[in-house]
């Protein structure tokens, strides 16, 4: 039985959005008739991104609980009661053959309408540690699609299936583009090359590990991009603005993220779970700088997944204004440590992880 109409659920950051639209993109390759809505949350990141990438979308009224006393968390109540009426209404209208909830604020109401409507539902869990979205749900749907091990101690263990994270194949496809990348970022072939990535907003730690170390980053020889991020583009090309930066290359996105990984030789990056799953793929020696700003402190359990395998360094937030840039320097310097990460991080990459999730989606679809 081919897929006819599927509902794809969650977003809120690029981390959630992009394997989503990677899961659509399989779901339509194999499926060219396919009719595939996405829910999301209004305001909110996917409105825009899922329409450029050729998707419809609806938007639910729902937001995330803030952790600091806002007037918004009394409204909460009602925004849901009003995301799950919406979501229901959604699902019985579309009549999906399956729904499938990526994380996010809107995945909660829209999975659980899908389930009280008894229809078949996937979550693709991206963590090594879940959310409680996705605690609550996976009592109740058909099959979950897991990253990491360990996961049976949040989820039912028959409904999990290990697939990996989806990834976006023109982020990860890097074979024989050294050269192109040299090319189109300016750089020098013959020199090393760092690559900072702090997400689309930027990470503000990453960037004053930057900052504070600047002169010894310029005298080191090596060449750095820099990913900044939109959020800090405008004060640090301001603050920058006299400063003669030499070999090191400051932009708010990567838009060629594949030439990027191409030409670095070490990698600084949060431990979101889809860089880090690219990462894997990529085969890259990496630095991760977990964000302390995240719920359930998620990133760092990432992180650990990759550094207690020898497959990634670990330097914490509250030590990367002083230590991070000299870490990398020093493994920049190190050949033969770089070659034990790449061989060790390229263990654990899933390049299958977008078809395996679609064979259980066909598969609970049917």
């Amino acid at each position: 039985m081919k897929l006819e109409r599927v509902i794809i659920s969650g977003g809120g950051t690029g981390g959630h959005i992009f394997p989503a639209i990677a899961i659509a993109d399989e779901i339509k390759r194999r499926n060219p008739n396919v009719d595939i809505l996405f829910v999301g949350a209004l305001g909110k990141m996917e409105m825009e991104k899922v329409p450029e990438a050729g998707y419809a979308i609806e938007g639910l009224e729902i937001v995330g609980f803030q952790r600091k006393f806002t007037f918004s968390n009394f409204l909460l109540p009602f925004k849901i009661v009003k995301s799950l009426l919406k979501a229901r209404r959604i699902l019985k209208s579309f009549k999906p053959q399956v729904v499938i909830g990526v994380g996010g604020y809107a995945s909660g109401p829209t999975l659980k309408a899908a389930t009280l409507l008894k229809l078949p539902t996937l979550v693709q869990e991206q963590n090594s540690f879940p959310g409680k979205t996705n605690k609550i749900l996976a009592k109740s749907v058909t099959k979950l699609c897991v990253a990491y091990d360990g996961l049976e101690r949040f989820f039912p263990q028959e409904k999990i299936v290990f697939t990996g994270n989806p990834t976006r194949k023109e982020m990860v496809s890097i074979t024989g583009k050294k050269e192109e990348g040299y090319a189109f970022y300016d750089f020098d072939s013959s020199k090393k090359t760092l690559l900072i990535i702090g997400g689309s907003l930027g990470a503000r730690t990453l960037n004053e590990s930057v900052i504070n170390k600047l002169d010894e980053l310029k005298s080191s020889g090596v060449q750095v991009l820099w990913q900044c991020g939109k959020l800090y583009h405008e004060q640090l090309t301001a603050q920058l603005s006299s400063t003669e930066l030499g070999s090191i290359k400051m932009v708010q996105f990567i838009q060629r993220m594949d030439l990027a990984y191409a030409i670095a030789d070490v990698v600084i990056s949060r431990a979101g779970a889809i860089s880090v799953s690219e990462l894997c793929l990529v085969r890259k020696p990496t630095i991760l700088v977990p964000s302390p700003n995240v719920a359930e402190d998620h990133q760092t359990k990432n992180a650990m997944a990759l550094v207690d395998k020898n497959a990634a360094v670990l330097v914490k937030d509250a030590d990367a204004k002083e230590a991070l840039i000299p870490t990398a320097l020093d493994l920049l310097a190190d050949t033969s440590r770089q070659a034990e990460l790449s061989k060790q991080i390229e263990t654990l990459g899933r390049p299958n992880a977008t078809s395996d999730i679609v064979d259980v989606i066909e598969q609970i679809a049917n």
